[in-house]
């Protein structure tokens, strides 16, 4: 990429402090290039109020903000949630939004003939993987510009600095200077006490927590939801039929207010290193434990246990970057399929942190009163039991024997 030959890029940007230091950045070392900031609303809330003057005002020649929120949920949250995908605990929040958001950038760089993209993710993240191979999905020849990877800034405090002699406005300080991913799904927190392990995070600070309250502030009393699923997908919450984006909020609210959805973990990154993460995923938590609750009753034993190794590949290669990829693609079909019958209701108890099954029934249901009863029953011959029992041990039996025999320990 010869820096002469760019005139036009297209910046992934968020107006947080790495892509607000880049637009003049862009134009100090590019040749004073044309810069349109495209920001993928995913349901960042109050982080988009502002973001076209501040973009306008700091260099950009234009702005595009598309909202996504929907197909986020629709097409990226809701398939993982159906498969139980996971990362090590982690629900996957920025790992989901990532690809919609870089998908729409590229799409827009592409019908704008720009020169090249950029995004303002570290190199010690797992992001900048995340955005660029889903660029290469939708303009493999598009040059990609990382700052991070080029300029002599080494720390956030460096950013601010520059923001400070560039007159960028900033949201943040040094002393709430935490590193954050907030959309509609999560919140995650880096950074700062939280790099230090043995650092318990401040959940019962004021301003710490965006989404809820830590589980001790929670009410005294219980609250119930009950959740529909119709092929995996919830539809409804208490009966009220609701489409994907108001169901999450609603359950974000819920979740939010009995302290549901903290998680603390040193998570293993895509490039080898160890990191500290807090996470806020107070109505995908729900989600998460709802469906899972179902399928307890939907799935047969065989699909369920297979169908939990392929949601740790799920989650491995989502959280990895590799989402418009044909394994992703071809595990997303599998998954399809066994929530033909994942159908039906889940009652879950929300009570400080916790969340207890409190019910759950579907007309696809495989558990039988009936048979599972230990009351007396029609349907099932204990004295059944005793054949298949001596079928199923005959190879213990004549390995046994077979020591025995050669003397063996």
């Amino acid at each position: 990429m010869n820096k002469q030959d760019i005139k036009k890029v297209v910046l992934a940007y968020s107006g947080g402090l790495d892509t607000s230091i880049i637009i003049p950045w862009l134009k100090e070392n590019y040749n004073n290039c044309e810069v349109i900031a495209v920001s993928g609303n995913v349901g960042q809330a109050s982080e988009l109020e502002g973001l076209e003057e501040k973009a306008i005002k700091t260099g950009a020649s234009k702005i595009y903000i598309e909202d996504l929120t929907k197909e986020f949920l629709e097409d990226y949250v809701f398939p993982c949630v159906q498969a139980g995908a996971k990362y090590e605990d982690y629900l996957l929040g920025t790992a989901f939004a990532r690809p919609p958001i870089a998908k729409r950038i590229a799409e827009i760089a592409v019908a704008e003939g720009a020169d090249a993209i950029c995004h303002g993710c570290t190199g010690k993240g797992n992001d900048q993987v995340r955005f660029e191979l889903a660029i290469k999905a939708f303009a493999p020849d598009m040059p990609i510009i990382a700052p991070w990877r080029e300029w002599d800034i080494k720390s956030r405090e460096e950013e601010i600095e520059y923001a400070e002699a560039h007159n960028v406005p900033l949201k943040i300080n040094r002393e709430t200077n935490y590193s954050k991913d907030k959309n509609i799904w999560h919140l995650s927190h880096e950074g700062l006490d939280l790099e230090d392990p043995m650092n318990e995070p401040l959940y019962n600070k004021e301003g710490f927590l965006e989404m809820g309250v830590s589980p001790e502030m929670a009410p005294d009393k219980p609250t119930y939801v009950k959740i529909h699923f119709e092929k995996g997908i919830a539809t409804a919450i208490d009966g009220k039929e609701m489409d994907a984006v108001e169901l999450v909020e609603t359950l974000n609210k819920l979740g939010g207010e009995n302290g549901i959805g903290l998680l603390d973990i040193v998570e293993n990154r895509l490039v080898g290193m160890k990191c500290r993460g807090v996470y806020e995923t107070p109505g995908g938590a729900i989600l998460y434990k709802a469906h899972d609750v179902l399928e307890t009753i939907c799935l047969d034993k065989e699909t369920a246990h297979y169908k939990a190794l392929v949601a740790q590949k799920l989650g491995e290669i989502v959280y990895n970057a590799q989402w418009y990829s044909p394994l992703t693609e071809a595990i997303l079909a599998f998954v399809k399929k066994t929530q033909e019958t994942v159908t039906g209701d889940v009652t879950l108890k929300l009570y400080k942190g916790n969340m207890i099954n409190a019910g759950v029934s579907s007309p696809y249901s495989l558990y039988d009163p009936e048979i599972a009863t230990f009351d007396e029953d029609n349907v099932y011959n204990q004295a059944d039991s005793a054949g298949f029992i001596n079928l199923y041990g005959l190879p213990i039996k004549v390995h046994a024997k077979m020591k025995a025999k050669n003397n063996l320990k």
